[in-house]
């Protein structure tokens, strides 16, 4: 059987993708039952277990290794849950290594039973393998660091040969299997004294580039093992000249691993990894100020104590919360600088290389990167306890001049893609005046501005693009004064309004012609006169009186007349 293939496989399928072991290690126990039901190799019955073990005397199928292997995949995902819920619950630690010999010895008995002359070579090899790795792992646990290196580098060499002998395709998996734990072998190494080792895993994690899975994690776990076991030594740190102790082991630690993050993502060879280190050690950071952040929230009164008696001076807690800010924010610029360069230079092969259907980069983009520079420097600012520093605050206020000059080019560029010649004139203007400034505050602080943009660049860059400028608007302004020709004459008329004036329109042959407005525009038309009676009051009506005295005769007789039929 392929031993390795098998194992893999079952992983990426059953839960491993998303480093879920609970759903692997259900699906290892139903595989067992349905491997016992179809060799007919039940352990007894519902009210009675029968035990019975695998000899070389029944080996007439292959799953009959199918089943000590799926044992110990069992036992070895087990392990690997108790050991994510170990964080919380370190009880579960001991239940974890009991596991993990459980998974050694079922692959102790793979390798004893593919020992028998039934199976072939490669099998015996890859059980070999197998039972080294889990070898080396329960050995890692235990923290016994030469017996975990012999295992592993056992593991190593069996599974370079098996990718020597076959083909490229075959050779993919039995390399993997050695990336994965060529961390573990130099973390051994440098438990044992090769101080070399702390290199070769940083180097690993650059190569991992922007994968995320179990070797990105487990370089991660590595690594911060590593800083835990240093950060003991670690009591105190300097910064603008004054010293304050550190005295959380989660600062210490992210305060040990800053250099070695910081020349990582100096040595990242895309700008995809880069960015990954920039998040993870963004992550961190946010981590190591939530850290101080609960220290400072019962030191109030105290600190607030402090700020009276040392005349304006901080307290040492948050001094500190004041440098990881500084940190954090400085870490953000760079971040987003690096993303502004990365659009820079899209912008520049926008024109040479254009795909259609995929969004290009605009000068809008860059526009919303240095505005949130700009914000962060405002917030560095206003730190506690540096706000009479002045050579800090004019180190913030050139850089803050710096960015202000390349969001003004920006906004500039954006103004020329609309023809808006005056407004980007007047931007190139202020873009030359914020470097001027610049050039002329620098001093004494160009060490702090190597690590921007140059500006002398920007301002030769200034210069072109304002020639280019009013070359442009003096073409578009001879361009809109120049008479149409009667072929480019274009107005809603239909043609029955323009008889007079000749026009190509190919509109005329088309299904959609316009010959005359329809439905047709209201017009006006004079209104229905009104009659005013204005003699009505000057007419004298003739008099009535004899016809109303004859109806006051007509009374109460006249009704009865009226009754039996007499008439008056």
């Amino acid at each position: 059987i392929a031993v390795l293939q098998i194992v893999k496989e079952s992983q990426q399928q059953h839960g491993l993708r998303h480093g879920d072991f609970q759903r692997y290690r259900g699906y290892c126990s139903r595989r067992l039952r349905r491997l016992r039901k179809t060799l007919n190799f039940k352990m007894g019955n519902r009210h009675k277990f029968t035990g019975k073990k695998v000899t070389e005397e029944i080996l007439s199928d292959n799953r009959y290794l199918l089943l000590i292997l799926m044992d110990a995949e069992r036992a070895w995902s087990y392990a690997m849950q108790l050991k994510q819920e170990a964080n919380t619950e370190p009880r579960k630690r001991f239940h974890l290594l009991s596991r993990l010999r459980k998974a050694v010895k079922h692959a102790e008995e793979l390798e004893r039973l593919c020992e028998s002359n039934r199976v072939d070579a490669k099998t015996k090899l890859e059980a070999q393998a197998y039972m080294a790795y889990l070898t080396g792992m329960l050995r890692f646990e235990h923290q016994e660091w030469k017996a975990a290196m012999e295992a592993f580098n056992k593991c190593k060499t069996i599974y370079e040969k098996l990718a020597n002998a076959f083909t490229e395709e075959q050779a993919v998996l039995y390399n993997q299997r050695v990336e994965e734990i060529s961390p573990n072998i130099r973390y051994c190494a440098y438990n044992i004294g090769d101080q070399s080792a702390m290199n070769e895993l940083m180097q690993m994690r650059l190569r991992s580039g922007g994968t995320e899975g179990l070797l990105a994690e487990k370089l991660e776990a590595l690594i911060t093992q590593t800083r835990a076991k240093q950060a003991a030594t670690m009591s105190e740190v300097e910064w603008r000249g004054r010293t304050v102790p550190v005295k959380i082991d989660k600062v210490r630690i992210f305060l040990l691993g800053l250099a070695d993050n910081e020349a990582a993502i100096a040595q990242a060879e895309n700008e995809e990894t880069k960015e990954r280190l920039f998040e993870s050690l963004l992550s961190e950071c946010r981590d190591a100020i939530q850290a101080v952040r609960e220290d400072l929230k019962p030191d109030q009164k105290q600190r607030e104590h402090s700020l009276e008696n040392d005349s304006g001076k901080v307290s040492n807690i948050q001094y500190l919360h004041s440098y990881l800010t500084y940190i954090k924010l400085s870490t953000a610029i760079k971040r987003n600088e690096s993303m502004a360069k990365s659009l820079q230079k899209a912008l520049l092969q926008q024109q040479r290389s254009e795909e259609d259907g995929k969004r290009t980069p605009r000068p809008q983009d860059l526009i919303r990167l240095y505005d949130i520079i700009l914000q962060n420097l405002v917030e560095l600012r206003q730190l506690p306890g540096l706000e009479e520093d002045k050579n800090f605050q004019k180190e913030i206020g050139l850089k803050t001049l710096v960015y202000k000059a390349y969001r003004c080019f920006f906004i500039a560029q954006s103004y020329v893609l609309v023809k808006k010649w005056s407004e980007a004139l007047v931007l190139y203007e202020r873009v030359l005046k914020y470097a001027r400034e610049v050039q002329s505050g620098a001093g004494a602080h160009t060490n702090s501005l190597k690590e921007l943009p140059d500006v002398q660049d920007l301002i030769t860059q200034v210069n072109a693009e304002k020639y280019s400028l009013q070359a442009a608007a003096i073409l578009d302004t001879n361009d809109s004064h120049e008479p149409e020709s009667p072929s480019q004459v274009k107005d809603g008329k239909p043609l029955s309004e323009r008889f007079e004036t000749f026009c190509l329109d190919p509109s005329l042959v088309s299904k959609q012609v316009s010959l005359v407005h329809f439905p047709p525009g209201f017009q006006p038309i004079p209104c229905k006169p009104l009659f005013f009676d204005l003699a009505l009051n000057h007419v004298a009506f003739p008099p009535l009186e004899d016809k109303v005295e004859q109806k006051a005769k007509s009374g109460l007789t006249g009704y009865i007349k009226g009754i039996f039929g007499f008439k008056s």
